[in-house]
């Protein structure tokens, strides 16, 4: 009998590679503990290099530094995380009320604390997809600051004279100046394997932030840690603590952070109004409810939305988005800071409290339906990952007590968020017709009130199709993405929330009956990268501008339905 050879195809060799990582991560953090450079670090690397995500550029030149995600993956971790050779990732246990300081990374909110100079602490509050992105991240780091040591070596293993030069530029305070700037320039390509053109524009993305620290040091230390580590036994290690071993998986965060949400909502006799959730950024439905009545005198139609949205998210514009927030925190909406480690904030919109007569024409809005059902927003900023399960799961549960249950009076659920697309380009607009969760069988149609032909006539480009909730932002490569773009699954883009909603969605309306089993679902998503085409990954810099017309394209179609009878 002869068996037919079938080769592996670089999407299934890709998948296989994200499935090691992810049992060697939970194997890992079951464990507690574990060496970037043991055995099972080495697992997480050789995955990776495997893998060679997108977002993680040329992780896999062993020439070159990789700057496009050096810069990505610091915007997403602690000030002065590449001095540590310790790093432990903790639950909520009190270092809030510690005298340490709290640093916030730039593009996650997580609480970190620098314990001292060897030692940095990142509380983990969002569940396992926030330890995975974590781990990911680091990894890429301790891959790169490899390459850095490598060339800061001859082949006689001496110290190179560029690394000594970069030695004294760092420890010894040099000042980068334009007498002495390019001469340093020079130093720093040649270590990163990269033009001088190349290494001067990422120089200047760093010099850009106070979140991390500068290229020079970012570098300087990524090599110096990978050194000692090489020549002087000084082992990096990554643990978790026990605490958060204990607390993963069982809501804790979520429950806390719903129930300070429905008790609002009980005191403030909220519970029996029709209530509509939105999860979405916290300006968009804001400003569109808002801004017109609180700035007056602005241009009306969609052009006259799109130019007050472009106007309110100019940093300078700080004092008229503060002369909305307050107009509106009078015409009834509540601020509810988030105490519970979730890091989603929530706004609570008493819409019978809404100046009807002062909305812009493009809602439509049925204003004898508003007074006579008196709706609720409750508007819920971003989760991340496997986190908006246990949100969404908490929110939808009864408020229960020894007298009575009550059943939360939800009647429609909104989603906009950013997400990758796979056909089209930044700032167009995705309409899932079902979420397929990657790495599994699971996938979930949606019954979605949105629909492509009334985004039409915009200027922007609107794709309808099934969406992929990935594991990982940061695990995506080519391969696996123009499989499920170009296979039957058809899929128009990908994000990481769409499943996890949907799974807590379905079991509280066609399981528990805990919101009714019709509930109308809408979501949207606007493109923030494609993957697939080089120099437009998430690791290429932020939509800016480009995103407000889409932001606010899709904020404007969910209130409109919510704000009409039918």
């Amino acid at each position: 009998m002869s068996f037919i050879q079938v080769k592996r195809t670089r999407a299934q060799e890709s998948r296989a590679a994200i499935e090691r990582l992810y049992i060697v991560m939970k194997h890992l953090f079951i464990r507690g503990y574990y060496k970037p450079f043991g055995v099972s670090g080495t697992s997480i690397r050789e995955a990776l290099l495997v893998l060679s995500p997108e977002i993680y550029g040329s992780i896999n030149d062993t020439d070159k530094v990789e700057l496009e995600g050096l810069i990505y993956v610091m915007e997403r971790l602690p000030k002065g995380i590449e001095e540590c050779r310790f790093i432990k990732l903790t639950s909520e246990e009190g270092y809030g009320n510690s005298s340490f300081e709290v640093i916030i990374p730039a593009k996650r909110r997580r609480n970190c604390y620098r314990i001292d100079d060897e030692q940095m602490f990142i509380e983990i509050t969002r569940g396992r997809s926030e330890i995975y992105d974590l781990l990911t991240h680091l990894t890429f780091l301790y891959i790169e600051a490899e390459k850095i040591k490598n060339r800061a070596l001859d082949e006689k293993g001496r110290k190179t004279r560029e690394w000594v030069k970069m030695e004294k530029i760092v420890e010894g305070g040099l000042t980068i100046t334009n007498k002495n700037r390019e001469l340093a320039f020079s130093y720093l390509s040649i270590i990163l394997g990269r033009t001088f053109g190349e290494t001067e524009r990422i120089y200047e993305r760093f010099e850009g932030s106070e979140n991390y620290h500068g290229l020079f040091h970012v570098v300087y230390w990524l090599g110096k840690l990978a050194l000692q580590e090489s020549a002087d036994d000084k082992d990096r290690s990554i643990s978790f603590t026990a605490t958060l071993r204990e607390r993963i998986g069982h809501h804790i965060y979520g429950d806390r952070w719903a129930a300070r949400i429905k008790e609002y909502l009980l005191n403030n006799d909220l519970m029996g109004r029709p209530i509509h959730v939105i999860s979405s950024n916290l300006h968009s439905v804001l400003n569109s409810l808002y801004a017109f009545a609180a700035i007056g005198n602005m241009p009306g139609g969609w052009k006259g939305i799109e130019k007050t949205a472009l106007e309110l998210s100019k940093l300078k514009n700080a004092p008229l988005n503060q002369k909305v927030q307050a107009y509106a925190e009078k015409h009834g909406v509540k601020f509810l800071e988030d105490p519970s480690g979730t890091n989603i904030s929530v706004q609570i919109m008493d819409l019978a409290k809404l100046d009807i007569d002062r909305l812009p024409e493009e809602l439509m809005v049925d204003k004898e339906y508003i007074q006579q059902s008196k709706p609720v927003i409750l508007m819920m900023d971003y989760a991340f990952g496997e986190q908006a399960y246990e949100v969404m799961d908490e929110l939808l549960r009864p408020v229960e007590s020894d007298k009575e249950t009550i059943l939360m009076p939800i009647h429609t659920i909104s989603v906009m968020g950013k997400a990758g697309i796979l056909t089209g380009n930044k700032g167009d607009i995705m309409i899932p017709t079902a979420h397929v969760f990657e790495g599994t069988a699971d996938n979930y149609p949606i019954e979605n009130q949105l629909t492509a032909q009334q985004f039409k006539g915009y200027g922007l480009e609107v794709f309808e199709g099934p969406m992929i909730t990935v594991l990982g932002t940061s695990l995506q490569n080519r391969d696996i993405l123009n499989y499920f773009k170009s296979s039957s699954w058809r899929c128009i883009g990908l994000e990481m929330e769409g499943a996890h909603f949907q799974k807590a969605i379905q079991a509280a309306s066609k399981i528990r009956k805990n919101i009714d089993r019709e509930v109308e679902l809408r979501y949207a998503y606007y493109a923030s990268d494609n993957p697939l085409i080089s120099g437009s990954t998430l690791a290429s810099g932020s939509l800016g501008a480009v995103g407000v017309k889409p932001t606010y394209l899709i904020t404007l179609k969910i209130l409109g339905q919510i704000l009409r009878s039918n």
